[in-house]
This record gives structure tokens, C-alpha cells and sequence, in this order.
């Protein structure tokens, strides 16, 4: 943990929204923080780009400045295709902090960027040499609400779901609501003019915005907002100094050019391309904030917003019509509109078959009528039976066209599940299929409604001509279409077909009389083509309105106005193909890390503030660079050689990694699988190649070498580890002071069994069942090992031993010793093929994470001759489900909460345990916890307990302490156990096999 590490907190006196974090600033004692109080951290600025301009924003900011390779390549990308590196990154502690960056960029003469959440599809959040500012990290407080008004006052980097809690118990909410609800910010909303599935009954960000408060480029403040008459005009046009001119301009402007604005706009649900210009028409009120919403961040700076709120129906229930194609479900929209859905959303087959490419199947699946494309149509009504009437009548509209086919849904949870698929959308289709990548580039054109599906037959023959494969999806309501394409962009023809294909596909769409974008505004990737929209006439419009709110275009240039070739800064095509070498195999991306780390295209899951498992470091630092997508990105770049030229050598790559925790929470919960824990052990692998490693690789790494000979004299391990030499053997082993070393038993697991063999042989003809005695049940925690012996004897089976010492060789793996852990696994396959038990006999593994390492990462060291030990090892409850599930369990009726490990939920999951919890009759509650923050050798790494405190603090610990004395805690994990054990004020949870034995004695 570096000193420019810290604890993710809102900075000072910002209003904190519902559920913020304290205000504190937690680092870590070995490494002080070389920074005064208030004053901002810069990255070694005599040593990067713009050197000046960061220790003058250091000298007076009290956010971070941040100019070093790292920052400026995590914030080289948003969701994008493109890559631009800016000079650097501020990231604002108060609104003071942006009047004083956007002063000192201006006298420096460097464009600025605002940045939200980073998820714009465009380009929007990227600029070129321009500084960044990041209003996410401390400017997202929800200011004030009003009920009455229906109004909610918010800062520019307010999460979308932070303002929806804090409307919901008033019975209200923000109407537009994007797939990326869960981080994406009302700053980021209004730049773009999101819109979202319910904009069919809410409308877009455009059509709920009350007042704009602004900073423009000369350092002028005003608010605009509402519908304005005539003596309003006036008086603004009065008021004195830069913004009596700016509305002056305006006015003028408009009034020149009524007729040219009004024919020149097109009129469709959907047209976020452009200006908005016609927002300032006598007929629209002249709504300034109406405006300048979709403007992408190139004419103010957002400073504040007031927004309306709407009324959330307290009930729903969700139509599912199916039809035989997209085409079909398309046109059948309008004849259902009437009925007033308050979504109309498409969704078709090649969707749902990159879902299931992607992943497990969900169960919701099961809820979809037959057909090839479905249309998700919501009802909502003040009670239950309200929302069934109404969407009983959308179902029976729906069964009118012949060819269609429905289901009614009002079981909340399947209607969350099957919402679920809809939003990981953007995620999923990234991935076509057959395995293959889409990008974006033409993502979200929109045409009349009533032309949809012609349009939508034109696009398909338009893919077919080009040799191209996409999966159209998206609000079919509103006319607007979703399409992630297979561009060959690694291919030298590539940029051509990606040039060729889009510029057809955007006459196509002008042709139907529709819009380049109908949700996520123009940036680099569409504002190009805008000429193929516009008439020059209105193009000129755009240039002007531009030049009066930033005439030294500063604000975001390049992203609307003169914008930069489309087909320019593609971050792929532009990678060089560095050749460094591999250990890993990266099966599923055909051998190369490039694309592997290219997996990620910026949807930002895992920076959502609740996104549970994934990531757990970026959710107790709140740094970008230790989310997933940030440290993808870094690992790209490595890979490029550009900005980071070191290679595997690369330190900021290095200090990025050092906070993954290799929970493999991404590997499951990204939406394009990205396998950060992988990437860590090949990095690491690879960086200390040939060189010293941290002590920490030696002490930990080592482990399952140094216990085996502690535990030939546990009574004097212990006793020396809890002497004045403990301390000093936490020193030499990079451990941090405040760990608690484990207590050895007095005798190891494998001990024990031999002496309970020898006295209870097993019963002739029962089954046998090969129990993997893990190096911390083994040797540290044998009661659980004892405890499954117990357990599965009782039911019958012959539980036997791997005839010598055996190991997943996961401490290995995870410090990136990889050699050492091949070595480990194959010697562990012999002791294994030397057992005298039948090749199918299960392995029984108690401890998750080294189950999942038996299970994924085996054969991914050792391939197909660690294949057939990955097939047949299971979970202890899992074992339990397919060879006993009709052996009777004792009844536990008790209540538990329990903490999945991260491995188990990423690799093996949990639906066996939730099978054999009922069998027990457990009332059972599983903590949305995430990791738990320990994580093997993480947390008792020196640098590391505040983060892994941290992490545990979130959600684990504080349900554990509040649980009932009654309340049994469980989890399988020895992390987990040893993380409650030190960490939760002396509260011991159990292993499932520990409790289903307590049970059998009990009833003895």
C-alpha cells in the first residue's frame, strides 16, 4: 500500500449522501503519508508531462493531482473504442477545487474533461493532452430533496442509485435509468441526455432537468433552467459583466436562425445527436438547461443540478411477448403504445445465446415465451392487482398478432432477474456467441418507432453485406437500437471495414429519418458523421453555439465541434503487438493477453458502490486504478509499451496489482469475465522473474513448507511466535504487527485420522470418497477435517486419504511462483495415482479456495493432465447433494448468516449449500459481503490491513457483530473463519461440516 493509497471517504464538509462512508483518511503506518494535512497528492510532478501545472494545482487543491503514467493511463479510456492519454487527473474535494483547476488549465492553456463514472460509449470522458476532472470521487452527494416539489438538488457526481434511495422512501424517482444505474452519474446523465428503458414513460435526462448550475471556461457562474417569456429574456440579457453578453449571444443567435433550427432538427423520441438547439425555440421556452443537456461536457461545467423526480409505481408487473424475429417484434410496438407500457425493450435470441456463451444459465431464462426476440413490456399500477390488470391488457393486446407468444410475470425476484439480463447487456454482447469480439462503433442508432423494423431488417443485410455479426437489442419503444459488431479491428483491412461500415450504417439511419444516437450523444465515434445528418447550414450552428459559451475551446475539445476522425486513437489497432512472454495459457483468448486485458470495454461494474464481490479494493480506496477496469487498462498499456514502457518490470502496474485481493470476483460478476487474479499471478510471475521477491512471497508463499515444519514442534512454534522474536518474525516475513498469528494444534489432521483409522476401520463395502486435506485444515484448523470424516461416515462412506502429503499449490500460484506451483500440483497428481481407490472417486476438498484452485486453475497450469481431478473434486456440500441426497440430516433449526468465500461464489458456487441448508432446515441468510478482505496472504501482508480491515468493515463485520448470540455464523473459508476470529470482537463462525457434526453428537 503506497503513501498515495487511501480509504475511500467524502472529503470535508460535502453534504454526504444516504449511506456515504465517514469522512476518514486511513493509511498505512508503515508507509506515512509525505503530504501536510489538506494538501493535495501529486505523482512525482518534476518528473511527468506537465510538470508546472501539477505543483501549482498541488500547491492550492485539496483533492488529489495526479500526473503520473498510472493516473493518466487508467483515464485514457471510458467505455469506448478509443485511447487518448490527458496530461493528468485532478480529482475535486469541493466545488473550489474546480474553480481553481479550470483557472489555472486556462492560463495554461489546457483543454479540460469532466468525468463521471467513465462509461461513455462516444469518447465524451477522454481528451487528449487535457486535464481530467474526476467529480465521482467526492463530488457525488445528493444536496437536497423535496417531496413536495418533486425536486432533488444533486452534485455532478452523484451516483444514479444514491439518488434513487434517497427519493424511494418518499415514493419517488429519477425517470431515466440507464443499464449502468449503479455508477453512472447524474453529471455523466445530463452530458449525454441518458435516457435508459422507462424514458417511454418518463422521458430522457432532457425532460427532467429543473435548473443547471455552471462554471463556463472564463471562469463566469451562472444557473439556467426553465421556460423563459419575454421580460425573463430581458432581464437576463441586463444582467452585468460575462453573462449578461453570454445571454445576449444566445438570444441573438436564436432569434437569427428560428427557421433554419426548426426545419433542421429532426422530431423523434431519440435524437441525441447534435446540439439540441432547438430547446432554445420560442415554442420550447427558450429552456437554456434543456439546452445544454447532451452538450457532452463542450460548453460548461456542471457545478450542481436540480432535477425532477417522478412518481415510482409501488407495484409492477413485467409482459414478455415473444415473436418469431426482431423484425417482427419491432413492428408490432406501435400497435401496443397505446396501452402505456412504461417499457417497450427488445431483446432477441443471438442475446441470449452470448449470455449463455458467457456464463451459467440463469434460471429466469425459464420465463421466456417461445419465440426468437422478446419485447419486455412493464405495467405498473398503485397496488398489485393494479399492475396485473394492466399488464393482463398489454398481454391480451400482444395476443393479438398471431405469431406472438406471452408470459405474464409478478413475482418481483423474476422480474429483478430477468431485468438483469437486459442490463448486463452491454457487458454480454461484447462477446458474440461463437466467442468472438464486438465493439462499439455504431451503438445506438434510433428511428421512428413506427420504421423500426425495416430498419432493423436494412441493418441486418447491411451486417451481411460487410461480412459483419452483431446483436441488436434496446428500447424498441422508443425506436432506439443497441449493436456491438465484430469490426476486425486486429486485421490490417480492419479500420477500412470499421470506416466503410459505419458511414453506410449512418446514411441507412438518416434515410429512416433517424438519429446517429439515440442515448449515449456523439463524442469522437459519431460526431464525424454528423454532416450525413445535419445540412452544413445547422453543422455551422453547432460551431457557433459552441464559441459562445467557450470561445477558447477549452471545454472538452474535439468531442462535437471539429471533432476528431472517427476512425482515429482506436485503442486496439493502435496497441503495438509487443511480444513479451507468457506462462499462462489464456484459453478462452486464443493464447494472448492482449486480448484478454481487451475483454474490458469500460461498463464499469466493478466500480458501482455496491457491487458486492467485485471489487473489493476499489471499493474500500475508491482509486480507479485498483478497479478491474483500471488495472486492465494498465496491463494494456504494458502491453503497448507507450505510456508505461518498463514492461513486466513496470512499478505502476505493480502498485496497482498489490491491492488485488485475486478474489476472482471479476472473473464471474464482470460481464465480460475479465480474470484480473490470473493476470495478477502472470504479472508477478513474471516481474520477479530471476530476481528477490517481497518477504512476504517467502514467508506466506511458502507456507504450507513452513507449517509442515512448525508442526513437528507446534508447542515451541507457538510459543516462539508469541514471544519478543514474534515480532521480529513478522518483520523478516513482511507481516503486518497487527496480525495474529494462527495457533498451531497439538496435532495435525492427517495425524489424528491415522490413529482413528487404525481404531475404526472402515465398514466393508462402503463407498470411498477421497478427502483432500488442505494445508490450513490440515495443519491449522483439523477440527473441520475431523468433523467431515464424522460426518460422512455417519452417512455410510469410506473417507479416505491421498497416501502422502499433497497441495493445491495455491499460495504459490497466487505470488505469481508458478514453476514452484506446477511442481507442487504434479507431485500432488503422483501421490494421488499412487491411492488405491478407482479414477472416479470423488475428491472431497474442504476449504473453497483451494477447491476452486483444484478445479480452474489446475488445468490451467498443467492442462489436460490436470483435468481429471479438476472433474472429479467437489465441494463438501456439494458432495453431500449428488452422493447423499436422499440420506437423512439432522434438523438444525437455527438461525445463520453466512459468508460465502469470494472463490466459492466465483468458481464453484453455492447452489449445493443452499440445497443441504434446507435439508437441515437452517433459516439461513447469505451476507451480500463480497470478500471478506483477508484473502489468503493478503491481508496479513505488511501495507495491507486498513484496506483489508477496510473491506471487511463494509458489510461482513458489522453483520456478524450484530447478529443474535444464537445465530450460528458459517463460512468455509479458513479466510474467512480467521477474519471473523481477529476482526469481529471475538466471534468464532464454523465451517458446514463443524456444524452438522455439532448436530449428529447433539443427537447422539
Amino acid at each position: 500500500m503506497t503513501a498515495e493509497t487511501v480509504i475511500r471517504h467524502p472529503v470535508g464538509g460535502t453534504p454526504v449522501a444516504p449511506g456515504a462512508r465517514k469522512a476518514a483518511r486511513l493509511r498505512s503506518s508503515a508507509e506515512p503519508s509525505p503530504h501536510p494535512p489538506g494538501r493535495s497528492l501529486v505523482s512525482r510532478p518534476s518528473a511527468v508531462p506537465g510538470a508546472a501545472l501539477a505543483r501549482e494545482l498541488a500547491a492550492v487543491l485539496r483533492g488529489e493531482v495526479r500526473f503520473g503514467a498510472a493516473e493518466r493511463t487508467v483515464y485514457s479510456h471510458d467505455a469506448s473504442n478509443y485511447r487518448q492519454l490527458p496530461l493528468g487527473v485532478v480529482k475535486p474535494a469541493d466545488l473550489d477545487d474546480v474553480r481553481t483547476a479550470l483557472a489555472l488549465c486556462r492560463e495554461h492553456r489546457v483543454p479540460v474533461v469532466a468525468r463521471g463514472a467513465g462509461t461513455s460509449i462516444g469518447g465524451q470522458a477522454i481528451g487528449p493532452g487535457a486535464v481530467v476532472l474526476d467529480f465521482r470521487r467526492h463530488l457525488g452527494a445528493v444536496l437536497e430533496l423535496d417531496p413536495e416539489a418533486r425536486t432533488a438538488r444533486v452534485q455532478p457526481g452523484t451516483v444514479l442509485d444514491d439518488l434513487q434511495r434517497a427519493a424511494r422512501p418518499y415514493g419517488l424517482r429519477f425517470g431515466p435509468d440507464p443499464s449502468t444505474h449503479s455508477r453512472c452519474t447524474l453529471g455523466g446523465m445530463i452530458g449525454n441526455d441518458s435516457c435508459g428503458s422507462h424514458s417511454l414513460a418518463w422521458g430522457r435526462t432532457a425532460d427532467n432537468v429543473e435548473r443547471l448550475e455552471l462554471l463556463l471556461a472564463d471562469g463566469t457562474e451562472l444557473a439556467v433552467g426553465g421556460r423563459l417569456g419575454a421580460d425573463e429574456r430581458a432581464a437576463l440579457r441586463a444582467l452585468p459583466g460575462r453573462a449578461g453578453r453570454l445571454h445576449g449571444e444566445l438570444q441573438e443567435f436564436t432569434d437569427r436562425n428560428l427557421a433554419l433550427i426548426r426545419q433542421g432538427m429532426p422530431r423523434l423520441p431519440r435524437r441525441t445527436s447534435g446540439y439540441p438547439l432547438d430547446a432554445l425555440l420560442p415554442e420550447h421556452g427558450h429552456d437554456l438547461a434543456r439546452a445544454l443537456t447532451g452538450t457532452e461536457g463542450t460548453c460548461a461545467l456542471l457545478l450542481g443540478a436540480t432535477v425532477r423526480l417522478v412518481e415510482d409505481p409501488p407495484a409492477r408487473a413485467l409482459v414478455v411477448a415473444g415473436y418469431p424475429d426482431e423484425g417482427a417484434a419491432a413492428d408490432a410496438v406501435p400497435a401496443l403504445l397505446p396501452y402505456g407500457p412504461l417499457t417497450a425493450e427488445g431483446m432477441a435470441a443471438d442475446l441470449i445465446a452470448a449470455l449463455l456463451a458467457a456464463g451459467p444459465r440463469p434460471p429466469a431464462l425459464d420465463r421466456l415465451p417461445a419465440g426468437e426476440c422478446w419485447l419486455f413490456l412493464e405495467a405498473g399500477g398503485d397496488t398489485p392487482l393494479a399492475a396485473y390488470q394492466a399488464a393482463r391488457r398489454l398481454a391480451d393486446a400482444v395476443r393479438r398478432e398471431r405469431s406472438a407468444t406471452v408470459a405474464l410475470v409478478t413475482d418481483p425476484a423474476e422480474q429483478r432477474q430477468l431485468w438483469a439480463v437486459r442490463e448486463a447487456g452491454a457487458g454480454i454482447v461484447t462477446r458474440l456467441p461463437g466467442g468472438g469480439q464486438a465493439w462499439p462503433g455504431w451503438e445506438d442508432s434510433a428511428v421512428p418507432p413506427e420504421r423500426l423494423g425495416d430498419y432493423l431488417r436494412d441493418l441486418r443485410a447491411l451486417l451481411r453485406r460487410h461480412s459483419l455479426h452483431g446483436v441488436p437489442y434496446g428500447h424498441f419503444g422508443d425506436g432506439c437500437v443497441h449493436l456491438r459488431i465484430d469490426f476486425p479491428l486486429d486485421e490490417p483491412q480492419g479500420v477500412l471495414v470499421f470506416r466503410e461500415f459505419v458511414e453506410e450504417a449512418a446514411d441507412l439511419a438518416v434515410s429512416y429519418g433517424g438519429s446517429l444516437s439515440g442515448e449515449h450523444g456523439d463524442g469522437q465515434a459519431r460526431a464525424e458523421l454528423l454532416p450525413r445528418m445535419y445540412p452544413p447550414e445547422v453543422i455551422g450552428l453547432f460551431g457557433e453555439f459552441k464559441r459562445i459559451w467557450d470561445p477558447e475551446n477549452l471545454l472538452n475539445p474535439g468531442a462535437l465541434v471539429d471533432p476528431r476522425p472517427l476512425d482515429a486513437d482506436l485503442r486496439f489497432v493502435t496497441a503495438p503487438r509487443r511480444t513479451l512472454p507468457l506462462t499462462l495459457p489464456y484459453e478462452q483468448d486464443g493464447g494472448s493477453l492482449v486480448k484478454a486485458v481487451h475483454r474490458c470495454v469500460g461498463v464499469a461494474k466493478c466500480v458501482a458502490p455496491g457491487s458486492g464481490v467485485m471489487c473489493p479494493s476499489y471499493l474500500a480506496t475508491g482509486e480507479e486504478r485498483h478497479s478491474t477496469r483500471g488495472r486492465a487498462r494498465l496491463l494494456a498499456e504494458l502491453l503497448r509499451g507507450e505510456a508505461i514502457p518498463d514492461g513486466w518490470r513496470s512499478e505502476e502496474v505493480r502498485e496497482a496489482l498489490d491491492l488485488c485481493l485475486s478474489c476472482k470476483g471479476c472473473a464471474s460478476d464482470c460481464p465480460v469475465h475479465v480474470d484480473m487474479a490470473t493476470y495478477k499471478s502472470e504479472f508477478l510471475y513474471q516481474h520477479y522473474r530471476h530476481r528477490p521477491r517481497p518477504p512476504a512471497h517467502y514467508s506466506m508463499g511458502w507456507l504450507p513448507l513452513w507449517l509442515r515444519a512448525a508442526a513437528l514442534a507446534p508447542g515451541a512454534a507457538n510459543a516462539l511466535a508469541r514471544s519478543r522474536a514474534g515480532g521480529l518474525l513478522k518483520r523478516l516475513g513482511g507481516i503486518d504487527p497487527r496480525r495474529v498469528l494462527p495457533v498451531l494444534p497439538p496435532e495435525t489432521f492427517t495425524a489424528w485420522y491415522r490413529r482413528h483409522r487404525a481404531a475404526h476401520p472402515a465398514p466393508a463395502g462402503a463407498r470411498p470418497v477421497l478427502l483432500w486435506p488442505d494445508t490450513f485444515s490440515d495443519r491449522l484448523q483439523p477440527n473441520v477435517l475431523r468433523s467431515a470424516v464424522e460426518v460422512l461416515e455417519h452417512l455410510g462412506f469410506d473417507v479416505r486419504l491421498p497416501p502422502g502429503p499433497v497441495c493445491c499449490g495455491l499460495t504459490w500460484y497466487s505470488t505469481g511462483q508458478l514453476g514452484t506451483a506446477r511442481r507442487v500440483l504434479r507431485r500432488s497428481l503422483r501421490v494421488l495415482a499412487a491411492a488405491r481407490v478407482q479414477a472416479d472417486t470423488p475428491v472431497v476438498g474442504l476449504d473453497p479456495s483451494c477447491t476452486a484452485t483444484l478445479r480452474e486453475d489446475l488445468p490451467r497450469l498443467l492442462g489436460a493432465e490436470g483435468r481429471p481431478l479438476a472433474d472429479r473434486t467437489r465441494t463438501f456440500a456439494e458432495f453431500l447433494d449428488e452422493y447423499a441426497p436422499d440420506a437423512p440430516l439432522p434438523r438444525i433449526p437455527l438461525a445463520a448468516v453466512t459468508q460465502t468465500h469470494c472463490h466459492q461464489h466465483a468458481v464453484l458456487g453455492s447452489a449445493a449449500d443452499r440445497r443441504v441448508e434446507a435439508r437441515l432446515g437452517l433459516d439461513n441468510r447469505v451476507l451480500d459481503a463480497g470478500c471478506c478482505g483477508l484473502a489468503g496472504d493478503f491481508g496479513f501482508t505488511r501495507g495491507h490491513f486498513e484496506v483489508s480491515e477496510a473491506i471487511a468493515e463494509r458489510v461482513l463485520l458489522p453483520e456478524v457483530r450484530a447478529a443474535g448470540p444464537r445465530t450460528v455464523v458459517l463460512a468455509d473459508g479458513f479466510s474467512c473463519r480467521t477474519q471473523i476470529a481477529q476482526l469481529a470482537d471475538g466471534r468464532q463462525a464454523l465451517h458446514l461440516a463443524e456444524l452438522i457434526a455439532r448436530a449428529l453428537r447433539d443427537a447422539g
